[in-house]
């Protein structure tokens, strides 16, 4: 276990040793606030905010010419940046594309990879997982004229907490000929626990089984290689670690030995390129993720992506992972050693302290996560919190310093000395 200076001059000295530092400077910082809700929605990169006015600047000059503009044509923006983000997550550039929104690409990736047949009839995924993906699980397998409480089976976690890979292998080894497709979380959004992509993937595949991943709370924190862990499919959003925006346009990857495969739910936008503007009514799917797009890119909430993909390219995501993996270490590390997880204080530490395990965020619980969360925004710091005791903190590699982290530490200490809390509800708002 790293050991830190738990003093401020620890913090500044870290702050000063960071080779990331200077790309605080490339994003809009709210004033006078310290921001650790970077899993949550990522804040503006200038150089998003100049690859947003690009696009509007087109427009503007060129209306519909936009689309077949010779510097940055918009017909083929969702494959430039899909080729440009493929590297984050260790895939070809023709298996990502950028498209849709999460919960529209986690349709049309599962209407294409579930197909129950014989005996293997049912979905693995887990009660931990973010809920809009078992929403989505629940209408796929109603779609197949199945009963989801039939055919939806849900890992159990012993602690509500985390979900132990050695149960879900257990369970896909004990109904390995009832399971036609797996969907997990790389990252839980609640605890942070990073699952083993690459095990799960092999032991899947060793019971035939397909398996794919939301990769939402841990694309642009952590390095990915789908290629050679043999992942099948996989879909991600944007706004959070990779800071493209609210609502930011999502993406998706299909492994290369897919490609044959027909998308579920097809589109104008999954046409082949050279020929989509023959307009004719039979279906000629675009080779690659690109066919698994359904309609146009929404190009003004993807553009600030083509700016942010700049600066990881920049960076390299393996040294964004080692410089959170630092931030997140030193955080619980302080928590821990200054006192706060013991009484009066009372705090908990609801993430993985191995490092393998721990995507970009913290969960730090307590009794009156609520009302706390409210208190530390009263004093300019901005987590979020998630039923039932969860504050989550993320301090993200690319614009946080050790200092913020030390000074958000110092809050949850004040907040309890002086009974802040107590002046708010312990109930959550109606956006945590």
């Amino acid at each position: 276990m790293t050991v830190f200076n738990i003093g401020k001059e620890g913090a500044l000295h870290l702050d000063k040793q960071d080779p990331l530092a200077g790309y605080r400077k490339r994003f809009h910082l709210p004033p006078n606030k310290i921001y650790m809700d970077g899993n949550s929605l990522g804040l503006l990169s200038k150089d998003g905010e100049e690859s947003l006015f690009k696009v509007l600047d087109q427009w503007k000059r060129l209306g519909i010419g936009g689309w077949l503009d010779k510097e940055n044509p918009w017909f083929y923006y969702g494959e430039k940046l899909g080729g440009l983000q493929a590297p984050l997550v260790g895939a070809k550039q023709d298996e990502v594309i950028v498209t849709g929104s999460t919960t529209v690409n986690l349709h049309t990736l599962v209407g294409t990879f579930y197909q129950p047949r014989g005996s293997r009839t049912k979905i693995l995924a887990d009660e931990l997982n973010f809920p809009s993906d078992i929403y989505a699980l629940e209408s796929q397998i109603n779609i197949k004229n199945l009963d989801p409480a039939e055919h939806l089976v849900l890992i159990k976690s012993s602690e509500s907490r985390l979900i132990e890979e050695k149960d879900i292998i257990a369970s896909l080894e004990n109904m390995g000929d009832e399971i036609a497709l797996i969907l997990l979380p790389s990252v839980y959004y609640r605890s942070g626990q990073l699952l083993d992509m690459e095990l799960l993937t092999a032991k899947a595949h060793e019971q035939g089984i397909l398996i794919g991943f939301d990769c939402s709370h841990s694309i642009g924190a952590v390095p990915h290689y789908f290629d050679r862990w043999g992942v099948d499919f996989a879909l991600w959003c944007n706004y959070k670690h990779m800071n493209g925006g609210p609502g930011a346009t999502a993406s998706l990857f299909v492994n290369n030995i897919h490609f044959t495969k027909t998308p579920s739910l097809a589109g104008w936008w999954g046409y082949r390129k050279d020929r989509q503007f023959d307009m004719l009514l039979e279906f000629e799917q675009a080779y690659g993720a690109g066919g698994w797009q359904i309609s146009s890119p929404q190009l003004l909430s993807t553009a600030p992506l083509e700016g942010s993909l700049r600066i990881f390219a920049e960076a390299g995501i393996d040294s964004v992972r080692e410089k959170s993996l630092k931030l997140t270490s030193y955080l619980i590390y302080l928590l821990e050693e200054i006192g706060l997880t013991s009484t009066p204080y009372n705090y908990r530490v609801g993430t993985p302290r191995e490092i393998k395990r721990r995507g970009g965020h913290v969960a730090v619980e307590h009794d009156n996560a609520a009302s706390i969360n409210k208190a530390l925004k009263a004093r300019g710091i901005i987590p979020d919190y998630r039923p039932p005791n969860i504050i989550r903190l993320a301090p993200i590699a690319l614009y946080n310093t050790f200092h913020e982290v030390w000074q958000v530490v110092q809050s949850l200490k004040g907040i309890i000395d002086v009974k802040e809390h107590q002046k708010y509800e312990n109930s959550r708002d109606t956006i945590a």
